[in-house]
This record gives structure tokens, sequence and C-alpha cells, in this order.
């Protein structure tokens, strides 16, 4: 299993990112997909999560209604839209899968470098 997460860079405070992930070496359809991110000197904190069969999305608080988490089946890729990033999103963001009925991710790709200045 890969998880390739990019899009990540560097973004004033008040802009967007994407972020992708590629997902490949598997069927993905009994998975949860989820981004978290880590700060410096932080730990690794939750920001959302997709089924990927069926589509629910998970938020955490503080990124509701500023992220938006999606995927494209086809491409078999899963996005986290990034809206109004402020100097206190910055972090590496990852990708991870977790499949249905497990109570950790089970994979996880390695992270993509999101700086905000301000």
């Amino acid at each position: 299993v890969q998880l390739q997460a990019c899009g990540g860079g560097l973004v004033q405070a008040g802009g967007s990112l994407r972020l992708s992930c590629a997902a490949s070496g598997r069927a993905f359809s009994s998975y949860y997909m989820g981004w978290f991110r880590q700060a410096p000197g932080r730990e690794r904190e939750f920001v959302a999560a997709i089924r990927w069969s069926g589509g629910s999305t998970y938020y955490a608080d503080s990124m509701k209604g500023r992220f938006t988490i999606s995927r494209d089946n086809r491409k078999n890729t899963v996005y986290l839209q990034m809206n109004s990033l402020g100097p206190e999103d910055t972090a590496i963001y990852y990708c991870a899968a977790q499949r249905l009925g497990s109570n950790e991710y089970n994979f996880w790709g390695r992270g993509t470098k999101v700086t905000v200045s301000s």
C-alpha cells in the first residue's frame, strides 16, 4: 500500500491550498481515508476523514467550515481543500488509511509540508 501526499507549500495567511493523496496497492472501498497534521513541537492531530464507500465525511471541530475532504474514485485520490489558512495551520500534513472495523489507521503516507506566513 502506498499513500503519496502532495500539494503542500508556502502560502500567505488567508490563502488556500489543496492537498492530494494518491492511494495505490489495493482497493480502498472498505477504508476510511484520513488527513492528520503535526505542527512543530506539537502532537499529531486529526484533521478530517472520509469513508471511501459512500463518502461520509468527518472533521475536527477547528477545521469545520474551512477544510473540505473529498475523493475521486477513478483516480484513487483523496483531497483536502484548505481555505482561510492561518499561521496556526502550519504543519506537516499526512494522509492515512483505516480499514473499516479497525481502531487505528493502518497505513500512513509521507507528509507534505504546509507553511502559512502571517
